[in-house]
Parts: C-alpha cells; structure tokens; sequence
C-alpha cells in the first residue's frame, strides 16, 4: 500500500443502474484526485466497473458479493472480509484482459445457447438479488424444452466447429460452482479461451457435465478447445441465446476480442482460485 494513502479522503458513490455504474467508474477514471477504486458488488457490477476503468492506471479492489462472483473467486478471495483488507495492504497488482462482445465489455465468461437460455429465462424472473435456488426451475425447464442448435465457432479466423454445440468463450478457469469449464484460461494472458462441447441430445448434455465435473472434459473427442485473441460464433438459428458475467448477451452472430491488460487488480498474493466451499459460503451469505 503506498505510504500516506490512509490519511487520503473517501469519496462514496452509490449505483442506480449497470449504465451508472459504468458513467462512475468512468468518471473516476479520469479524476487526477482519484487514486484507486473501490468496487462492492457481483459480477454484474464489477463488469461495469471494469469496463469503465479500461485504458486507466487507477487500481481496482473487488469487495466480493453478489450469488457468486465468479471474478473475485478467479482471482483468489473468498468470503472473509481480512483477505480483502490484507490484499489491500500488501498492495499487489496483476492486470486483467477484458472480452468485449458486439461493443459490450465482460470480465469473466460468454455462453452461448443452453447456459444463454438459463441466463434469460432466470433474468426474466428476477426480482432483486438472487441465489443458487433461483437457477433451479430454469435449468430444469432449460433441460427438458432446449432445441440443441447448430453454431459455427472461428477462432483467429479458423473454423474450428460447425454443427450442433454449446460454446463457452472466457477470461477464467472455473465457472458456477467452481467448474473448470476453460481450464487452462488466465485471465491476464492476452487471449481468452474457447470450449465447444458438441452437444445434439439431452444424453450428451449429461455426459458433458459428468466429465466436465470429474475434469476429464478437455481430454475427449467431442469437445474442442482453443485459445485466440479473435472469436466469432454464429448461427443460421436467430434464436439462440447468449449471456455475458450472467446477464443475456447480445444476439447472434457475436464478434468477440480481447483487450489485453485493460485494468489494473488489486490481488491477494499467491492466491488460487476458490474453491466450492468458499462459493457455496458467499453465495447462501
């Protein structure tokens, strides 16, 4: 932590909205008064955020809440509030890539047909903050209703699938309940990580999911997994839905790329990414 900083003035903003949250952000990026930016929210939030502090060299330290925050689990805090007072003493910074797809910023991971249709059909019913419960009923129906889709997935202009799949594009290694859906994702590395399970029946949605949880997924033959800096997924089926950090997603075709470093993070050192317990605490509060 630099020296004096503690005898520096506060000012506090409270969001009205993800659009204002990113105006604050943006504001305080270009605030010569300003020295660091304290965020407290979920993924939602700290997306804006960051999206508003990409290209500045302020700082910035995530109080994790919200369901799950996947980004503060990647980055290695958990549900005590010491880590994040430690993490700001020892003052350790690792930048973070941000993906932006159709023009709209995300930190963490875009899904593309079953996960994009849970995603809209839990917004659809949300009423304030959410939990794990919450996803219940919409993965149920999403299970049973879901017409598996054809997608055609480029990466770095190279197809890498055409045909019946969902398709996961990310900046982190573990997803929801600490799955390692883009196991070999870092989120400071320049390039963000690409799986695609072919998937046409409810049979290899569940073999997919067994594998992926006994982290055995990336070994198979029917899913390919890239890395690239330029992503394009569409479709002949204008229906398919899409998410980004979990709020819907813009519809497709989706042209995605990644700004390498956009924003400067405060980290605990040496961290690892949480695990499910540390999940499952945050999240039930």
């Amino acid at each position: 932590m630099p020296a004096g900083w503690l005898l520096m003035p506060l000012s506090i903003s409270y969001t009205k909205s993800l659009d204002n949250v990113c105006e604050l952000a943006g504001d305080a990026a270009v605030d010569c008064h300003c020295a660091m930016v304290v965020a407290a929210g979920g993924d939602g939030t700290i997306r804006e955020v960051a999206h508003g502090l990409e290209g500045s060299d302020k700082p910035l330290l995530i109080v994790p809440c919200g369901t799950e925050n996947l980004l503060a689990n990647e980055l290695g805090f958990d549900e005590k509030l010491q880590t994040t007072i430690k993490t700001f003493e020892q003052w350790h910074i690792r930048p973070l890539d941000l993906g932006v797809a159709n023009g709209k910023c995300f930190t963490s991971i875009a899904g593309f047909g079953f996960d994009g249709q849970v995603v809209k059909r839990v917004h659809e019913q949300r009423l304030g903050h959410i939990d794990y419960f919450d996803y219940f009923w919409p993965i149920w129906r999403t299970f049973w209703d879901y017409k598996f889709a054809t997608m055609k997935v480029e990466v770095d202009g190279e197809i890498i699938f055409d045909g019946h799949c969902l398709v996961f594009v990310g900046n982190i290694s573990k997803y929801a309940m600490g799955l390692g859906i883009l196991s070999s994702a870092d989120y400071s590395d320049g390039l963000l990580d690409v799986c695609v399970y072919k998937c046409a029946s409810k049979i290899h949605l569940v073999k997919h999911s067994l594998m992926t949880v006994l982290k055995q997924h990336t070994f198979g033959s029917n899913v390919v997994y890239r890395q690239g800096r330029n992503i394009v997924v569409s479709s002949d089926n204008a229906d398919i839905k899409t998410e980004i950090d979990g709020d819907p997603g813009p519809g497709l075709p989706v042209q995605i790329e990644v700004i390498p470093k956009a924003v400067n993070c405060i980290v605990p050192v040496d961290a690892k990414p949480a695990g499910i317990r540390i999940r499952i605490v945050r999240a039930l509060g």
